[in-house]
């Protein structure tokens, strides 16, 4: 296995991933999430692919097969009123195709989009977990993460 940037040609892995990403947030929130849909449509994507403020990482096989993702996103923020300027690298999404879980693929995804930060002068690394996931929860426990703020909600209808 190793990690490179995604191309153009891990379309069609890649929306089998974000399927599978999808009906895991259905799965946990079927109140938000719809079933057999996906983060982004194609042009979507390829835009994606193609900005180098939203760098895509392509974990793969011996074939070249993509069996895993990270999307992330890099934030700054400069000269507000209330926080220091910063630079984060934040992952928007990350995927390890459900039959290839549990063989240190997320784990070796998120050490090269840390590594990658780090060279790219980011000072912290930020995600987002639903609540309802719980081992993805667990998984970026593991790997050393800790909450920055919680997000809450009461249901109106």
């Amino acid at each position: 296995m190793k990690i490179r940037r995604a191309q153009e040609k891990d379309m069609d892995r890649i929306d089998d991933l974000l399927y599978q990403v999808c009906m895991i947030h259905h799965e946990g929130r079927p109140d938000l999430f719809k079933a057999g849909t996906k983060k982004y449509t194609r042009e979507q994507l390829s835009a994606i692919l193609k900005d180098e403020k939203t760098p895509v990482f392509a974990a793969v096989d011996d074939t070249d097969a993509m069996i895993g993702y990270a999307f992330c996103i890099f934030k700054e923020t400069r000269d507000d009123n209330i926080l220091y300027d910063h630079k984060t690298l934040y992952i928007d999404d990350l995927c390890v195709d459900r039959k290839s879980r549990g063989h240190g693929i997320g784990k070796a995804l998120f050490q090269a989009v840390r590594d990658f930060a780090s060279d790219n002068g980011c000072d912290s690394l930020t995600l987002n977990v639903w609540s309802c996931n719980a081992s993805a929860l667990e998984f970026y426990r593991r790997l050393g993460l800790t909450p920055q703020k919680t997000i809450m909600e009461m249901g109106l209808l």
